[in-house]
């Protein structure tokens, strides 16, 4: 596969937009082991194997378990994630697939129970950052690094 466009490189100042995003996201708080977690489930969703990546090793890095991202795309089946964790994660499918279903009450009302309002929007916002990288790595079609 080829990659299509070196997106950064043909407009640096738009990408700005996403990194502020990014930087934002990464900066409310939120703890990293989750943070990570989100971003590996959107990807997994979203089919984007160079944010898999980048997120599966960062995950490793910050102390996460190799059996803990094996089973992530099957959460709802394992008991190794924590409640909010599980919280977290259904409001993460159901952003990244909201033209299927929108954004469920039962899934907003069992984050209430986790998260306090500031930590939601932060979430929320994270939640659409990797889609967004998501969507521009797919688009052009970004290549992972291979050892």
């Amino acid at each position: 596969m080829k990659t299509r466009m070196d997106y950064f490189k043909v407009a640096p100042e738009l990408m700005e937009a996403v990194l502020h995003m990014e930087k934002t996201a990464k900066g409310a708080g939120l703890d990293p082991l989750l943070y990570e977690l989100v971003k590996t489930r959107a990807s997994q969703i979203n089919g984007c194997a160079y944010c898999l990546h980048m997120h599966t090793a960062d995950a490793r890095k910050l102390g996460e378990t190799e059996m803990r991202l094996y089973l992530l795309s099957a959460w709802h089946e394992s008991s190794l994630y924590t409640p909010a964790e599980r919280a977290a994660l259904a409001w993460t499918e159901a952003l990244t697939l909201i033209a299927e279903r929108g954004a469920p009450d039962d899934v907003y009302e069992e984050l209430t129970q986790h998260f306090n309002d500031k930590q939601i929007v932060a979430l929320t916002l994270l939640i659409n950052t990797i889609n967004t990288w998501n969507r521009f790595a797919l688009g052009f079609k970004s290549q992972h690094p291979v050892p």
